[in-house]
């Protein structure tokens, strides 16, 4: 069983691939499933995909149903309970979308995450002063900007503690972008230089003169520390996200990073790029 302190998402996911293995085993379908907890078999769909919290008592119904033996039931009517505590971004729901609430969870969990992006240095990257800008963009009002900066803040964490791996592909194109004040871009840049000296980051930036690809936006693969989780890729619309894990999506999404890998410079040629766009921004201060 997973550790009492792994994130709720994640330990949604685990019981929903449970439940899956357990009715698929026992031939049980997912109508019959539904109806032995008065629910729909869209219900079914999102609990064994992990997208729904379940009330325990609908996990001792179906459990029930597929004949699962005491010492096994117990376990997973323990995965049910722990499942269902709010995970510590809970207290930001009432700013966070729906289908971010989702990702953030997920991201708790993650043992390494894979990044492309092409419009902004990535959330878990960014410096205070830079997620500001970043937000001022948007139409939030100033108090939910602030406390969306001090969410991001408390995202990173796991990243600066060493406990979460990133591999980011950047388009030179965001480093270059001026989102906020050249004062503020320099310290970005100047912090992601440091940054790459962390084991836990592997930094590649694509230059304006490589050849094309055919990513058409950025994205984010998430693998986990537990076997039974699949990979999972995350697509961010302006108003909705993707949440893909069936191998086939994901194998299109791991060969594209791959992909993207080779047309970018080697890490190590990073801190060498990031300094002479931060000596260009400088020399421009002194014109």
């Amino acid at each position: 069983m997973p550790d009492s302190s792994d994130g709720p998402t994640v330990l949604r996911i685990l019981l929903g691939s449970h439940l899956r293995r357990l009715r698929e085993s026992r031939g049980v379908t997912a109508r019959q499933a539904a109806s032995k907890i008065r629910a729909s078999e869209s219900k079914i769909s999102r609990i064994e995909l992990g997208r729904n919290a379940i009330r325990e008592i609908d996990v001792l119904d179906l459990l029930t149903l597929y004949g699962v033996d005491a010492r096994e039931r117990e376990q997973l009517l323990t995965l049910a309970e722990q499942s269902n505590r709010p995970g510590w971004w809970h207290r930001y729901n009432d700013i966070l979308p729906d289908w971010f609430q989702a990702y953030v969870g997920m991201e708790e969990a993650a043992r390494s995450i894979r990044v492309y992006e092409a419009q902004f240095i990535p959330g878990l990257l960014q410096t205070e002063e830079y997620a500001t800008s970043v937000f001022s963009l948007g139409d939030h009002p100033i108090e939910q900007a602030e406390r969306l900066v001090v969410l991001r803040r408390e995202r990173g964490r796991r990243f600066r503690d060493g406990k979460l791996k990133l591999w980011v592909i950047l388009d030179e194109a965001a480093l270059r972008r001026p989102v906020a004040g050249r004062a503020v871009q320099i310290d970005q840049l100047r912090y992601l230089e440091k940054a790459c000296a962390s084991p836990t980051l592997t930094l590649q930036v694509i230059p304006y003169g490589a050849g094309g690809h055919t990513v058409p936006t950025g994205f984010s693969i998430l693998r986990f520390a537990e076997r039974d989780l699949p990979d999972v890729v995350y697509v961010e619309n302006l108003t909705s996200a993707l949440y893909l894990d069936k191998q086939g999506d994901v194998d299109r999404y791991l060969l594209a990073m791959e992909r993207l890998s080779i047309v970018a410079y080697e890490p190590s040629q990073t801190p060498r790029i990031l300094e002479g766009i931060i000596r260009q921004l400088e020399a421009a201060d002194d014109d």
